[in-house]
Formats: structure tokens, C-alpha cells, sequence
């Protein structure tokens, strides 16, 4: 499925999902397969795979998936389980799928001394 715009799940979808814009998964949502967005909101259940520019993982969220992403925030209250690797700001979403094998190796992580509210992962500049 490919769209224009924002797009907001409440409930079952298995699939790809191609989006311009932003996709919002609700507390009752379970999408499974590839994710391709600029942004997206997790409150509900995400699997498969996911290249965006941003991932917020919602109080309540899961995340259960290979995420490629410039920055990646997760609640207190959030789940993340899988693989995180750093996108490159300059290409785009059609790029970064086939380059996604060459920057496995890359991470960055930066340490936290304290608990914060959420956990947020950015990109060294």
C-alpha cells in the first residue's frame, strides 16, 4: 500500500505500507511487515522491518522489529525489541533500503547518566 499523507491504524494490518507523510499505529493496532514513513507513532504492536526518519514508541507501544532510522524515541512505558541502524540524513527512504546492509556496522548510542522521561537515539552530527 502506497499513500499520500498521514495515515492512522486501529487495527489489523499485515502488509507493506509506503507513506510520504506520517503513520500513526493506535493502542489497538498490530501492523506487520515492512514500514517504510517519514514519521511514525507506535501505541499499539509494530512488526517486520521499519525505515523512517523518526520513531516515537508511545506509553504502552512494542515495537518488535529491524528499525533504520535518523532519530528513535521510546517512552518509559515503551517496548523495543529488535535492531536499530543509523539512516543517513541525506538519502531517502527508496535509498536507504538498499544501502540498509552496508551501514550495520554503524552505531550511536550516546550514554545516559540519568532516567529520563523517554529514551531518545540521534545521529552524530
Amino acid at each position: 500500500m502506497s499513500i499520500i499523507g498521514k495515515m492512522h491504524i486501529d487495527g489489523i494490518f499485515e502488509g507493506n505500507i509506503s507513506s510520504l507523510d506520517g503513520i500513526t499505529i493506535g493502542k489497538a493496532g498490530h501492523v506487520k511487515g515492512l514500514i517504510k514513513a517519514r514519521t511514525i507513532d507506535v501505541c499499539g504492536l509494530l512488526e517486520g522491518e521499519v525505515i523512517c526518519d523518526e520513531m516515537h514508541i508511545e506509553p504502552g507501544g512494542q515495537v518488535h522489529a529491524t528499525v533504520e532510522s535518523v532519530e528513535m524515541s521510546i517512552s518509559p512505558r515503551g517496548s523495543f525489541v529488535g535492531e536499530r541502524r543509523i539512516k543517513d540524513k541525506t538519502k531517502s527512504l527508496s535509498e536507504s533500503a538498499s544501502a540498509s546492509n552496508q551501514n550495520a556496522g554503524k552505531s550511536g548510542v550516546e550514554a545516559i547518566d540519568s532516567l529520563p522521561d523517554k529514551v531518545v537515539l540521534k545521529q552524530k552530527a
